[in-house]
């Protein structure tokens, strides 16, 4: 067994611990990380690849246990873990997209990084501490890995920052960003804010690079005192001559098509060009020759042709200058019967977007170890294979659908209107029709539209853009920063930088780049070109829809919700759900009662929609003294007749109170069925309400026949004598 070696340091006022050497003995690097009572297990191995392999098969897995968090699934049939979670695949992509650009880009092995969460205590996120475990791991592993690297969250409330902000912390902030960072530059970033200036923005990087540091020292001190050396492995390059040959038959033969401005967008070009490389050159009597080795020559081969085309000629492929965008083209309704459709266009680049609302009962139900919780909005990526011009075999959404998805989500949940404001769910599905680089950042902008034309209130208008980076492959001092990158500026550019947000500021970024970090003076670059486009890319929406339609879809159903008290819940429902069948039946409607005494009411037709509520409110309300309604005669007494006022709520209109005269039997003045008016008199000491059908005038009562008069009347002959000191 190995030694056992442990490492603290305090931060944000608890201790991150890292230990290995007792658990996961087999594996090339295994760290138990821990901060507060979070807890996760990171291990790193790797293994020779296939000879076919022609990329770097690296595959990163973020495993949620449901026993972490002290739970068993609600289901009735299935007890263990499903599929990841999308959560779970978010943050393996999150782990990824840090820890890859600091591989070596020669190191042919195949590599699985899995992090497992043993505990989490609710109040501190795994996702920061498992890739802090993730770096730790591969740092103190035998695998080549040009780390550590450090990653922390950051939250701003009030205009401060605050370091690794607890769950509770979280809801005061405006801003949620993780960060992985090197000793000096940032590998990755991962944010939600709203509407965040981009100069506060910048600051919170320098805040979290800042704070990285002392957790990159932690890991150094932890990775010297396991003391592992790293692998000596051999780096298969062709013989210089072969090698030679095929840059040659690439230069002379592939990259000459980039001067083409349409294979700038064409996502299916570099693949069509590795074909043909390997149908030349993978003989089977020239064994040296991988796949790899091919596609790291022509990756290498376009990437050298893009620098030289922007850094030196000062042209990008499609012949656009380094802060112009791509035609745009809006089309908006699209669909006829869908709530809200949009079509966004930004060069070849194609998405439709449509907009549905529903009942807040149809909240997705999100459950995971750290409990139950509920999502009103929800944003779908679909990504077919014809947008690309391709044929694959279609399937559940995969790393790449969920995380587009997410990100438009992210963009897009901090202008929604409060669910008192808007009592919808709400769910954009955005179908990449043609891709040819920043479909995610396209289906924000259709998103918006979409949300507008359903007549979503949102609070702004929100578009996405993305900033790439082309950099001297000998000085990264000397670069180039480009907006709205096409496919293969993403593909063999250094930096893909989304931006998303509205005039005031950003509302979600991701950064991604292969290159080993890039600086904060980038990162303020990128963010202040990304402001300018957002604001051209923004007037372009507004002409085609200036704002959200003032009423839903007709085709929409309508919502409302009432508030009652909780303990009323019981008198709603009525024994056996009596009461609000009777709602459902009579009015069609769909009811949802939550414990908080929220009452969702849906229906097609707002009338009955209307009804219902009316008939709802009218069960909770607690009639008070003076009050005038009209009720129908449900019961007749010897003394008196009960007249339900409200639904499933009655009062006694005693005989005395029935009209200005003597009444000497209820019957000669009403029966059942007939609709009176009614004034309260009182509520007595047990709830019973008194009711009067004298509602003021001296003469009769409402709904009730005049007295009889002149000589001829019933009354008693001595009625004069008996009541001759009364008044009515």
């Amino acid at each position: 067994m190995s030694k056992l070696v442990r490492k603290e340091l305090e931060i944000a006022g608890k201790k991150l611990v890292l230990e290995t050497g007792e658990l996961a003995g087999h594996a090339n690097g295994s760290v138990v990380a821990s901060y507060g009572e979070t807890v996760v297990l990171a291990t790193a191995v790797s293994q020779p690849a296939a000879a076919d392999v022609d990329f770097f098969p690296l595959a990163v897995d973020y495993e949620e246990r449901l026993y972490a968090g002290g739970k068993i699934s609600t289901s009735r049939f299935i007890k263990r873990e499903g599929r990841p979670s999308e959560e779970a695949v978010l943050t393996s992509r999150l782990i990824d997209r840090s820890i890859r650009p600091l591989f070596p880009k020669d190191y042919q092995a195949e590599v699985q990084v899995i992090i497992t969460v043993l505990s989490v205590d609710f109040e501190n996120d795994p996702d920061v501490i498992a890739l802090t475990a993730a770096s730790a791991a591969l740092t103190i592993s035998d695998i080549p890995w040009n780390g550590p690297i450090a990653s922390v969250r950051v939250g701003r409330q009030n205009g401060g920052f605050m370091l690794n902000p607890t769950e509770e912390e979280k809801t005061f902030s405006n801003l949620d960003l993780v960060i992985a960072a090197t000793a000096s530059e940032i590998t990755m970033i991962e944010a939600q804010a709203d509407q965040v200036e981009e100069a506060a923005l910048v600051k919170a990087l320098e805040f979290g690079l800042k704070e990285s540091q002392a957790v990159i020292k932690l890991i150094e001190d932890f990775a010297s005192v396991v003391g592992v050396k790293k692998q000596e492995y051999q780096s298969t390059k062709l013989p210089p001559e072969k090698e030679l040959e095929v840059k040659d038959f690439i230069t002379g033969n592939l990259v000459v098509e980039l001067e083409k401005p349409e294979i700038a967008q064409d996502e299916t070009w570099f693949g069509n060009a590795l074909v043909r490389l390997e149908e030349k050159f993978l003989k089977e009597e020239e064994e040296l020759i991988s796949k790899k080795h091919l596609a790291d020559l022509l990756d290498d081969a376009v990437a050298k042709f893009l620098r030289k085309r922007i850094l030196v000629d000062k042209k990008r492929v499609d012949s656009r200058k380094p802060d112009e965008i791509r035609p745009i083209t809006v089309k908006v309704p699209v669909l006829p019967r869908t709530h809200g459709s949009a079509i966004f266009q930004r060069g070849e680049t194609q998405v439709l977007s449509i907009a549905t609302l529903a009942s807040p009962a149809l909240e997705q139900l999100i459950e995971g170890m750290r409990g139950e919780g509920t999502k009103r909005y929800m944003h779908h990526y679909n990504f077919p294979p014809f947008s690309t011009g391709e044929v694959r075999r279609l399937g559940p959404p995969g790393r790449r659908e969920i995380g587009h998805g997410a990100l438009a989500e992210r963009a897009l949940v901090p202008v929604l209107p409060t669910i008192d404001e808007f009592p919808y769910t709400i769910r954009v599905v955005s179908e990449v029709l043609s891709s040819a680089g920043s479909t995610s950042m396209a289906s924000t902008c259709g998103a918006t539209l979409a949300l507008m034309d359903a007549g979503v209130p949102i609070k702004e208008p929100v578009a996405g853009i993305s900033i790439g980076l082309i950099t001297d492959e000998n000085d990264k001092s000397k670069y180039v920063t480009i907006v709205d990158i096409a496919y293969q500026e993403d593909a063999q550019g250094d930096m893909d930088f989304k931006i998303a947000g509205t005039k005031n500021g950003v509302t979600a970024v991701q950064m991604d780049t292969k290159l080993s970090g890039i600086s904060l003076k980038v990162c303020q670059e990128a963010l202040d070109k990304a402001k300018k486009a957002r604001l051209e890319i923004l007037g372009k929406m507004l002409a085609a829809l200036p704002q959200a339609r003032q009423k839903i879809s007709p085709h929409a159903p309508t919502v409302i919700l009432v508030k009652i008290d909780p303990a009323k819940i019981g008198e709603v429902i009525g024994g056996g759900g009596k009461t609000i069948n009777k709602i459902i039946a009579a009015t069609g409607s769909a009811i949802d009662i939550k414990d908080d005494g929220t009452v969702t009411i849906s229906a097609k037709d707002a009338e009955a929609a209307q009804k219902a509520a009316a008939w709802v409110e009218g069960i909770v309300k607690e009639p008070q003294p003076g009050e005038i309604y009209e009720g129908e005669i449900k019961r007749i007494l010897p003394f008196g007749a009960m007249v339900e006022i409200l639904p499933g709520k009655e009062g006694l209109v005693h005989i005395s109170k029935m009209a200005p005269y003597r009444v000497e039997k209820v019957e000669d003045v009403v029966k059942i069925g007939q609709v009176v008016k009614v004034r309260v008199v009182e509520i007595d000491d047990m709830g019973r309400v008194n009711l009067s059908m004298n509602l003021g005038g001296p003469d009769r009562a409402v709904g009730v026949a005049a007295r009889p008069s002149g000589r001829f009347d019933k009354r008693p002959k001595d009625y004069r004598r008996q009541n001759r000191h009364k008044r009515y």
